[in-house]
């Protein structure tokens, strides 16, 4: 009887083991999403608008993510594509359509996105 309860034992331990896979990377999941607070910036032509104390909210619409600042007249910046950058978070850099340079984790956002004559910036947490 005592072998049984072991192998039992053993049984459950793999399972337990296997189902907790390291392959599960938080960037996988839908951990990005929500409400982070900090300072936010645009600029387009002549126009800046800036702001010490508001949000940004990530959205995920399918792979991409969208950014919808708080800020009155900074318009959503939608359709970011990410890697994993390997500390749990994601991270998208391209310099062929300007300066993209954007990194979020579960507890932070760091923006500084130029496209088209538009630049946002945020340095956010939540």
């Amino acid at each position: 009887m005592k072998n049984v309860l072991r192998i039992f034992a053993v049984i459950c331990l793999v399972f337990v083991a296997t189902s907790c896979s390291k392959d599960d990377d938080p960037a996988d999941n839908d951990l990005f999403v929500g409400t982070y607070n900090g300072s936010v910036s645009f600029t387009e032509d002549d126009s800046n608008i800036s702001s010490d104390d508001s949000s940004v909210t990530v959205v995920k619409v399918g792979n991409n993510y969208n950014f919808e600042f708080n800020e009155s007249g900074i318009p959503i910046l939608s359709g970011v594509k990410f890697e994993e950058d390997g500390d749990n978070g994601m991270i998208n850099i391209d310099f062929e359509e300007g300066l993209q340079v954007v990194r979020i984790t579960a507890s932070r956002l760091n923006i500084l996105y130029s496209k088209d004559g538009k630049t946002w910036t945020a340095n956010a947490t939540r």
